[in-house]
């Protein structure tokens, strides 16, 4: 798998939500802050993203959303949207699954002020990857013509699906969601990429990773096959440099040392089995690069606290 592929996987916890749900004005939301992701995608009409205050008390400038404007929030921050400003919020509960009530419509029978597509995620954030920490509390997509058409696609098939639900809905929406939420960080990141080059500005972080060709070939490699027992030397021959210099680049920009990353990375792997699969213990460590189920338990207990067994049962896996 890719890197931007394995992070989402690493992180997903239970099933996706979505709803698709008409507004007629004066009305307004206002979503707690979640362990998971959201997003909000206007379909017809328009709304506002009122950001909730940051730690300093000083609250983001309310966003204007036009129809085909989509926006994430992928780190579960507090926020509100509505038709206006100033429009007094009305709390959603989400119910134990993660999922968001369909608040009533209000309004007179006719056209929608407002037709909006909303969703969910819930994730596991005690080991979230760096690919999504490092975005911002939300990440704007504005509508363009001819712009992102496989991001288009997905909105147009999901909305399509929730509007008039057909046999075997029920397993395509989660499919769609997990698309999405990959198409929309996959939009953001070059998109981003691209306005830096029109700057003339050097990528930083993640993004800087992924488009150095030396870097994101070692990434591609360490993810596709974890259990591997790489060396510097050999992930920077991968990219055509030297040991010295492929690894000062590696750090630099990914923000630990390559075998460090391996490291984490391993252990992220063996979190996620260990919460989602039966595997036995020896095979975990075995796909996490330990020979020795010792070995493995040692550094698992040392990266999460916990022996294997117990963050199993602990996280509610498969035993």
């Amino acid at each position: 798998m890719d890197v931007l592929s394995d992070a989402v996987a690493a992180m997903r916890a239970g099933r996706p939500h979505s709803s698709r749900t008409v507004r007629f004005a004066p009305w307004g939301i206002r979503f707690p802050a979640s362990e998971g992701a959201g997003f909000h995608v206007v379909l017809q009409g328009s709304a506002w993203l009122l950001p909730a205050p940051g730690p300093d008390g000083a609250a983001p400038p309310p966003l204007r959303l036009a129809p085909g404007d989509v926006v994430l929030l992928p780190h579960g921050t507090e926020h509100g949207i509505a038709d206006r400003p100033d429009t007094p919020l009305v709390d959603a509960v989400p119910a134990p699954d993660g999922s968001w009530p369909t608040l009533p419509d209000r309004g007179p029978v006719g056209a929608a002020d407002t037709l909006l597509l909303c969703g969910s995620y819930q994730l596991h954030r005690a080991r979230a990857h760096p690919l999504l920490t490092e975005l911002p509390p939300y990440v704007h997509i504005p509508a363009r013509i001819g712009a992102h058409p496989r991001l288009r696609a997905a909105i147009d098939l999901l909305g399509a699906e929730l509007a008039e639900p057909q046999p075997g809905s029920d397993a395509i929406l989660p499919a769609l969601l997990d698309t999405l939420l990959v198409l929309l960080l996959r939009t953001w990141w070059l998109t981003e990429r691209g306005e830096r080059g029109e700057r003339g500005e050097r990528g930083t972080g993640w993004s800087a990773a992924l488009a150095d060709p030396a870097v994101a070939t070692a990434l591609k490699a360490l993810h596709g096959d974890p259990a591997h027992p790489w060396t510097v030397a050999e992930l920077g021959a991968l990219g055509g440099l030297s040991r010295a210099a492929f690894a000062r680049r590696f750090t630099a920009l990914v923000g630990r040392a390559p075998l460090a990353y391996l490291t984490w990375w391993r252990m992220t792997t063996a979190g996620a089995l260990l919460r989602t699969d039966d595997l036995p213990l020896r095979t975990v460590a075995q796909r996490s690069g330990y020979s020795s189920e010792f070995a493995f338990a040692k550094a698992f207990k040392r990266a999460y606290g916990t022996a294997p067994g117990r963050y199993r049962a602990a996280a509610g896996g498969a035993r």
